[in-house]
């Protein structure tokens, strides 16, 4: 399975990674703004550093609202809840050559993306140490240059995640998406572990890993390394074909608790990955690699703030 791929069936898994790990008996969500300012381009066909530049600032939200929650007789969460979350992205682009863009991006890169989806998740436990994810969603993945049919991803996965113990699990199970013109099964894969006490660390895969020290019941400071990205359909050729831009970032990530339901997490980094890449919306091509790399960018600042509440 090409790289491109592999990242776009990790983006359901994201909001599975991230939903699997809570079970609210309450309102949850989470806003959060990033920005990555001006840097420079790196032309694919050579590795060239270009004077060409692009930066990147996004803004995210997500709820998660439970609709039925009791404790089975393992004194489990038996869950039903229905989760929404947005991303919107604004780019700026300059001092591009043609000549030296790769042939699917010769109308520029996006100036802007939109992921929106709104689906329903179900947790059960199914022995005293496996439990049972369930979802599904629909949502608007588009670069908002036209938005239609071809724009609308339906998603759904199963997940049977073993807890090892209070502070480990892993999770595996089939994907369902229609990424690619017709419903196919990908393979998902989940693990979390984590630990508890003043130094303290976490690993999310495929999402982020963190260590930390906890200074008070109010502040925890900790490093992070995270991966993020977006997706969208697009035109290339007069065919649909899959757009996804992916970053990964490290920096350090102070936590301040306000009472009982509130976090704020400011980021400050460094990118260390951020490229674009796209792939046609046909089967035949899961498999094929590609001739050149993806275009990509220099490392540079990374910023980030997101405001957390939990009822």
């Amino acid at each position: 399975m090409n790289k491109t791929v592999f990242y776009l069936s990790q983006l359901f898994l994201f909001l599975l990674a991230s939903i699997a790990a809570r079970s609210q008996s309450g309102i949850s969500g989470e806003f959060k703004v990033d920005y990555v300012p001006f840097s420079k381009y790196v032309r694919p066909m050579d590795s060239t550093k270009t004077n060409a530049e692009s930066n990147f600032k996004r803004a995210q939200i997500t709820f998660e609202v439970p609709i039925s929650l009791e404790m089975d007789k393992y004194n489990h969460p038996k869950l039903w809840a229905v989760f929404l979350n947005g991303s919107y992205a604004k780019m700026q682009n300059k001092n591009y050559e043609i000549q030296d863009l790769p042939v699917e991006f010769q109308g520029g890169f996006p100036t802007e993306l939109l992921n929106a989806q709104i689906g329903v998740k179900h947790l059960r436990s199914i022995s005293p140490s496996w439990s049972l994810l369930i979802m599904a969603s629909v949502g608007v993945y588009t670069d908002m240059v036209e938005i239609n049919k071809d724009d609308l991803l339906i998603q759904g996965g199963v997940l049977f995640i073993k807890q090892f113990n209070p502070n480990m699990a892993l999770g595996l199970g089939p994907i369902l998406t229609n990424s690619f013109g017709v419903p196919m099964v990908l393979p998902g894969i989940y693990f979390n572990w984590e630990s508890t006490g003043a130094l303290h660390f976490k690993v999310a895969f495929p999402q982020s890993a963190e260590i930390g020290y906890r200074m008070s019941d109010n502040f925890d400071l900790k490093a992070v390394v995270e991966l993020s990205g977006m997706t969208a359909e697009t035109k290339i050729g007069n065919k649909s074909s899959l757009l996804g831009y992916q970053q990964i970032i490290a920096g350090l990530r102070p936590q301040f608790k306000f009472g009982e339901h509130w976090t704020l997490e400011p980021t400050a980094g460094t990118t260390l990955v951020r490229n674009f890449s796209t792939t046609n919306r046909k089967i035949k091509d899961i498999f094929k690699e590609k001739d050149m790399a993806d275009p990509k960018f220099t490392t540079t600042f990374y910023g980030a703030v997101a405001l957390k509440w939990k009822f």
